[in-house]
């Protein structure tokens, strides 16, 4: 098994983890996407996501989830590529697929103690916020790349690429 694959759980094991994080006295660090077409403006939100605690988790919108959310031509990138692409970055010590819309079932059972989203998200707005304030954790928005989107690449390869009419 490729390291990286490793760092791949199903959500049970993402909550066994999460105790003996607690238990040792970690702080874990919860975000969640749906990482399609891996750019900076990941790569840097991510990293500042991790360094806001000790382990940052990830949960990643399936296939099925990304489809109900991003329309029928999405994801470009199948769930099983984009999960090894993010488990190979240093930033992310665990990741998980999940199929819901939002992920309040998800935040609701980890309880992380930081959730982070884009700055492109009001606090007030972050799904999850109240489970993890209520819990005594904190929300946070990270700033958000200008310019840098998954929907701006694929813009850029179809005016670039596509032959003319």
């Amino acid at each position: 098994m490729e390291p990286a694959a490793q760092k791949i759980k199903s959500l049970e094991e993402i909550i066994r983890l999460r105790e003996k994080l607690r238990k040792s006295g970690k702080r874990l660090v919860f975000t969640n996407g749906c990482f399609d077409v891996l750019h900076v403006g990941h790569v840097r939100y991510l990293n500042r996501a991790r360094a806001l605690g000790d382990r940052l988790v990830v949960a990643l919108n399936s296939d099925l989830s990304v489809r109900r959310i991003k329309g029928e031509f999405r994801p470009v990138v199948p769930e099983v590529e984009r999960a090894e692409v993010l488990a190979a970055l240093a930033s992310v010590d665990y990741l998980f697929l999940f199929d819901d819309l939002t992920p309040q079932r998800i935040i609701d059972a980890i309880v992380p103690d930081v959730l982070v989203k884009g700055s492109d998200w009001e606090i007030s707005r972050v799904v999850g916020r109240e489970t993890v304030e209520r819990a005594g954790g904190t929300v946070w928005t990270v700033p958000v790349v200008e310019g840098s989107s998954t929907s701006r690449i694929i813009r850029k390869v179809l005016d670039n690429f596509s032959p003319p009419s």
